[in-house]
């Protein structure tokens, strides 16, 4: 019995002796306090009662106190001495030898400091001389348990303003310094680290920047303990987020580099998840040229986790390069999606003529009063309108338009240029295309939203390059001359079919240079070789000698180098009688209509974001990404895909579109489940013209997949019908009627979501269109067999009855009405008229029909109830009756004709035998607040 410890030697006494016999520490359904307030045996005051539990032997007594200070704090709050010996007998308990009286005592201290904060003026300076050296105290506890109940006590002070900026910088900074520091155990350093980096998103930026941000910097390169490493990679974006874009870009970048190259797997796994963070407090060039290559290391690496938690971050990344003057949309503040509305003197650093950005006119850069300049349109251009370009290029974003020449000035404005805010704005060019200055009826041409695809050159070239050498090689035999012209015929092959982009496109600029180059190599070698001698005069030919693609270009003429002037020439044969392979006579609008072989290998070059980037996002729908990366690749892929939709813009859906068309068909439900919840959301991205040809197929596929696929399109059935041209939405009239039928019976959630979305759907169609289509969906969903879908379906027969009434189409409003009848009051089950009942009371309520038109073609019906045999039919027949008919001022009125039928019929309903019915027959309405169709439900 020795060995036994005594516990409840004073304080379970007392409570036995006052009923508590079943307080224990679990306890917290009363006040712990409550023995305080009890005259004892001691003939104690409550305030010397405390001061002898909190100081008792027993660990019970002094843990019950700990746990009842807030109680205590309001009992003596109000005298001021009292409340310093509360806070003595406060400060005393946090010098307990006991971990767990420390614990409850940390874990008070939180709602005391918000007491003290509601109750008292000095509340701040309290804290700061007897509360936060506790806290602070605590971070060094020997005991783990009090010190991360510290640790989450000083995070909630923090984020509570209730502590000093002096005490954050001369007594929290301190010690967490020197828990972190070089000499400092390793679990407290974790713990420390852990710490500084929570304190960072509640400090101000000044002072992380002046005292956390060098130690920060100094654990992000620990090297003997990966755990700190690890905490520091987890929450690097928060630290880039509390001291902003300049320290972040001189100080932390730097040790982001280190972590994403650690040997360890985890630490680049935790910078592949917060790399959007970190992106998001760059400048847009660090973001390109540093942050872009070290992603793709991250893609590309031998851990499969790591690339895996990339791929995964890889969309969010992309959407950190959006520009709103770029893609022309913008987000709301409220969270919706619109277009960016074209100001004047609104500024853009968008760079026209790339593809991408070239579409001009529909970038907020076309408001911009910025010097613009014409060039003339080139052949067989849809548009013969001058197209007009920007003069002045913000820095390049790609590393393409290095070589392109730059600060050349093809033309000055004219005149008749008229002004650039005469744009078309609504307008959707595709890529490198140029908005063109026109009529409005002229905005929209299949030239603007498509252009030939621009060929991959870069096998042909290395195919080409080690001809040239071969050439070199083999100078001084025969058939050198003929596999000169082979060479330099198939190099201006590729150059004919890039000449119609070369004034839009940088990165065709850049390629025709290169080209040029090897056009130029093989030239000399033809020059050296004394028995070639008519080769030589290539190069030097006239004007007039060229071919029609160089005379088609005044502008590449006037504006292009010497060494591409060269290259828009044609070489001439060797052999007057016979041209040489490749050459061609054909005017370039000719060859511009020819088609291209390997369609599937159309450009997708565009300058928002870095090239290798959107190439690795594309690759997501590989099968064998799954394989090797993740199963769930492609549901992530579709996940992120309209932010990175937004960030390319419409302009550039082009290099979207089979790769949504891809995810549109996966095999995985999931994947497709995924791109029917954002369809609409993608559709406002895209606009009109692209959704009804794109989206359109897509979405019509969705209608008829499975329901868990189905509901994403039902759920925003409404966002997406509103952005369609009226024809093509009333071809979805028939195709909602599908919705009704599901897999499986039980979904009856399904059908609840469509009654919601069909109260939304009325306003996008014709009175007459509602009551042909819409109609008759409503009347099978009023006789669903759940209760719940049949609730929110008497609202959407509320809400056509208005949508006819209010359009004054009286005629099909009294169709409607008698089809009601017909069905409901007249139906062989309790529920359908008990459904009337329903339905004519929301009627009523709403106000939705005229009055004359209900008492003479619903009132009878709703009246006749009275004699049904089924109770529950009465008692909704009494609620109509009582509690909102009679309500109305029309019907309260005195002579009015019908007002004595209805009051006879409440009084025998009043002396019903069914007390249900004779209680709400009888029972007084709300005069305020009158009851709503929400509240019937309830009620129901």
């Amino acid at each position: 019995m020795a060995e036994i410890p005594l516990y409840f030697v004073d304080l379970q006494d007392d409570l036995d002796d006052y009923g508590f016999e079943d307080y224990g520490p679990d306890c917290d359904s009363m006040r712990v306090t409550t023995f305080l307030d009890i005259p004892g045996h001691d003939n104690l005051p409550p305030l010397a009662r405390l001061e002898k539990y909190a100081f008792s032997d027993n660990v019970f007594n002094r843990q019950i106190i700990a746990r009842g200070l807030l109680d205590i704090f309001r009992d003596f709050g109000n005298d001021e001495e009292d409340f310093l010996t509360v806070m003595a007998i406060v400060v005393r308990l946090s010098e307990d030898a006991e971990p767990t009286v420390r614990t409850e005592l940390m874990e008070q201290i939180p709602p005391i400091a918000i007491f003290l904060q509601e109750n008292r003026s000095n509340s701040l300076a309290v804290l700061s001389e007897y509360l936060i050296p506790i806290v602070v105290r605590y971070l060094t506890d020997p005991n783990n348990q009090v010190r991360k109940s510290s640790q989450e006590v000083l995070l909630i002070l923090l984020e509570q303003d209730l502590i000093f900026q002096h005490d954050i910088e001369n007594k929290v900074c301190p010690i967490l310094l020197a828990l972190s520091g070089p000499d400092s155990d390793n679990e407290y350093k974790a713990e420390a680290v852990n710490i500084i980096c929570k304190l960072a998103s509640v400090l101000s930026k000044s002072t992380v920047e002046r005292l956390l941000l060098p130690r920060f910097c100094e654990l992000c390169g620990d090297g003997k303990l990966f755990l700190v490493r690890k905490v520091c990679a987890t929450n690097f974006g928060d630290v880039c987020h509390a001291v902003g874009q300049e320290a972040t870009e001189k100080f932390l970048i730097p040790k982001f580099f280190e972590l994403c190259s650690d040997n360890v797997w985890g630490m680049r796994k935790a910078c592949a998840e917060c790399f959007m963070a970190v992106s998001y407090n760059t400048s847009p060039e660090v973001r390109r040229s540093k942050l872009s290559p070290l992603f793709i290391r991250l893609v590309s690496d031998p851990c499969r986790w790591v690339r895996q938690a990339a791929f995964q971050s890889l969309g969010p990344f992309i959407s950190t390069f959006a520009n709103p003057s770029r893609a022309g949309l913008y987000i709301r503040e409220d969270g919706t999606l619109s277009i960016r509305p074209l100001a004047q003197g609104a500024k853009s650093d968008s760079t026209c003529g790339s593809p991408g950005a070239g579409s001009c006119g529909d970038t907020p850069s076309a408001r911009s009063p910025k010097p613009v300049q014409i060039e003339p349109a080139l052949p067989g251009d849809a548009s013969s309108f001058p197209c007009v370009r920007s003069s002045c290029h913000g820095p390049t974003e790609n590393s393409m338009e290095a070589p392109a020449s730059a600060g050349t000035e093809l033309a000055g404005l004219s005149p008749e240029a008229g002004d650039i805010n005469n744009l078309p704005i609504n307008s959707h060019p595709g890529p490198g295309s140029r908005a063109c200055a026109g009529s409005p009826e002229d905005r929209f041409s299949n030239f603007l939203y498509w252009r030939t695809p621009l060929p991959d050159i870069s096998k042909d070239l290395e195919l080409l390059l080690s001809e040239a050498g071969l050439q070199e090689e083999a100078c001084g035999r025969p058939e050198t001359m003929h596999n000169s012209c082979v060479a330099r015929s198939e190099i201006q092959k590729v150059l004919d079919s890039l000449q119609e982009h070369l004034m839009s496109d940088p990165d065709v600029r850049a390629q025709v240079q290169v080209l040029s180059a090897a056009l130029r190599a093989v030239q000399l070698d033809s020059v050296n070789e004394p028995e070639h001698k008519p080769t030589e005069g290539v190069s030097e030919a006239p004007m007039s000698a060229r071919s029609p693609a160089c005379d088609s270009q005044p502008a590449l003429s006037a504006a292009s180098p010497p060494s591409e002037l060269s290259v828009a020439g044609v070489p001439q044969s060797t052999n007057p009688g016979e041209p040489c392979e490749g050459t061609s006579d054909r005017p370039e609008t000719q060859r511009r209509q020819d088609p291209i072989p390997l369609e599937e290998n159309k450009s997708k070059l565009q300058d928002i974001i870095p090239q290798p980037l959107l190439d690795e996002y594309v690759s997501m729908t590989d099968p064998a990404r799954a394989q090797t990366v993740d199963t769930d690749i492609a549901k992530h892929c579709a996940y992120s895909l309209p932010g990175v939709a937004l960030t390319l813009g419409r302009q550039n859906w082009h290099c979207l579109k089979d790769t949504y068309e891809t995810l549109a068909s996966d095999m995985q439900w999931k994947v497709r489940r995924t791109l029917a919840f954002s369809i609409h959301e993608l559709a406002v991205i895209l606009g009109d013209q692209l959704t009804a040809a794109d989206l359109v197929p897509i979405f019509n596929g969705f209608l008829k997949d499975l329901d868990e696929v189905r509901i994403g399109v039902l759920k925003h059935l409404y966002d997406f019908l509103k952005l369609l041209h009226e024809d093509k939405r009333r071809e979805y009239l028939y195709q909602l009627q599908e919705f009704v039928v599901t897999d499986n019976s039980r979904n009856w959630r399904f059908r609840y979501e469509l009654a919601e979305q069909l109260i939304l759907i009325l306003e996008l169609y014709s009175p007459s269109d509602v009551y042909d289509y819409l109609m008759h969906i409503a009347l099978k969903l009023c006789a669903d067999r759940v209760s719940e879908v049949r609730w929110v379906s008497f609202k959407l027969v509320v809400a056509i009855l208005q949508k006819l009434y209010s359009s004054s189409e009286s005629t099909l409003g009294l169709k409607f009405i008698n089809e009601l009848v017909v069905r409901f009051r007249h139906c062989p089950k309790w529920v359908g008229r008990q459904a009337f009942a329903v339905i004519c009371q929301a009627v009523v309520s709403a106000e939705c029909v005229p009055v004359d038109q209900f008492v003479e073609h619903l009132l009878p019906s709703l009246l006749s109830l009275a004699s049904d045999p089924v109770p529950n039919v009465r008692v909704l027949l009494a609620k109509a009756l009582r509690q909102t008919l009679l309500e109305k001022a029309y019907f309260r009125n005195a002579g009015h004709p019908h007002l004595e039928v209805v009051e006879e019929t409440v009084l025998a309903l009043q002396s019903d035998q069914d007390q249900d019915v004779s209680f709400f027959a009888t029972q007084e309405p709300k005069r305020q607040n009158l009851i709503d169709t929400t509240t019937l439900e309830k009620q129901n």
